[in-house]
């Protein structure tokens, strides 16, 4: 069927657009010889994955079900970061990865002889913040709970690490990297020559059309030939960017001061960082309040009188019935969505490269209940 024909609400991945973000961060892998992984955390759509283990080296976790997903799923390269381990999980951490990177000294003695081989790492917190407006994603906010900073690192616990790990930007260009790279170096450089990896984290916009491929090569390659460490990215957004949508429907129209659409889609349980960020998502044929003829304020059928997407303008009148197409959906979507007030989940779907879309899941009554007790 095509996209039109989908019943709403509907996540669309399109096969096409992630096709061409995974070329490109192929690429980078050819050219420099780093390792690329997904960060399951931003795009977790294992339907996709026998795509995506094509061009890149495996998959990234943030805890143990993410851990068991890309071992299930992809069964490739397999790492994980949290910023604690509980001691029932890690075991099968153990069995399942071949990277453990820790958050702090006090849980490496607590895990250094359960690794059986595994190969572990350190996050480390440079202090070096590149964000602008989104401090809830700053890893170097004073304060921050992520990563040990040069002033707390113990070198007596080096034999017990392979590598180190630094995650500091978000939705950032390689100027930001390489800035970072910079007080990385100058902070924990001493220590590299006693390491075999570096592991440079996500938040990299690598597929974005503006993205600074040569300089994110230069600073790889300018790691790998000063000290000849194995270096990985893991990009989650960057895989999956512009590759997908949310498709709802019109279900009423209500003018109370502002025209305002009542969707069957919903800000805060289908796209929560519209709310979070916050940000305002790219809709298909629109444009900003005001530039086109008709202008709505667009809005979901929860109880939330907050959960409102934003303000868009149309050539056209918009009618209950006529369906809109969010885009870049496929990211922080599906892995963040939620059923509160009883909201359906999205149906998910994957477009060819011929616009021929088909359903892979649908989500029903037993979901949400099942959630529940």
């Amino acid at each position: 069927m095509k996209i039109e024909e989908l019943k709403t609400p509907c996540y669309v991945i399109d096969e096409g657009r992630l096709t061409d973000n995974l070329k490109i961060l192929n690429g980078v892998r050819e050219r420099t010889g780093c390792s690329i992984l997904l960060a399951q955390k931003a795009f977790s759509c294992f339907a996709e994955y026998p795509l995506i283990a094509k061009y890149i080296d495996g998959t990234t976790a943030s805890g143990l079900y993410e851990a068991r997903l890309g071992k299930e799923e992809m069964g490739l390269s397999n790492h994980v970061f949290a910023p604690a381990y509980k001691e029932a999980d890690f075991e099968e951490l153990t069995n399942i990865c071949d990277h453990i990177v820790f958050n702090s000294f006090s849980q490496l003695k607590k895990y250094k002889d359960c690794l059986k081989g595994v190969n572990a790492g350190i996050r480390v917190n440079p202090q070096c913040s590149t964000q602008d407006g989104h401090a809830i994603y700053d890893p170097c906010a004073p304060g921050s709970r992520l990563g040990v900073t040069r002033e707390q690192f113990e070198e007596e616990y080096l034999p017990y690490i392979s590598g180190i790990h630094f995650h500091t930007l978000c939705e950032q260009n390689a100027d930001a990297l390489k800035i970072t790279l910079d007080a990385v170096e100058e902070q924990f450089g001493e220590y590299f020559s006693r390491l075999s990896w570096i592991n440079m984290g996500g938040g990299h916009h690598i597929t974005r059309a503006d993205y600074d491929l040569e300089l994110l090569e230069s600073c790889i390659k300018r790691i790998q030939d000063r000290y000849g460490l194995r270096v990985y990215l893991e990009p989650g957004e960057a895989v999956a960017l512009n590759a997908g949508y949310l498709v709802t429907e019109v279900l009423d129209v209500v003018d109370n001061g502002i025209k305002t659409l009542i969707l069957d889609a919903s800000a805060a349980c289908h796209m929560p960082d519209v709310l979070e960020m916050p940000y305002r998502p790219p809709l298909k044929d629109s444009a900003d309040p005001g530039e086109k003829s008709f202008t709505y304020r667009l809005s979901s059928c929860t109880c939330l009188a907050g959960d409102v997407i934003g303000d868009y303008s149309f050539d056209h009148e918009i009618k209950p019935g006529d369906k809109l197409y969010f885009m870049d959906m496929a990211i922080y979507s599906m892995v963040k969505n939620n059923t509160f007030n009883g909201m359906p989940l999205p149906s998910i779907a994957i477009m060819d490269q011929d616009g021929e879309c088909r359903i892979i899941k649908e989500f029903g009554y037993e979901d949400f209940k099942n959630r529940l007790s």
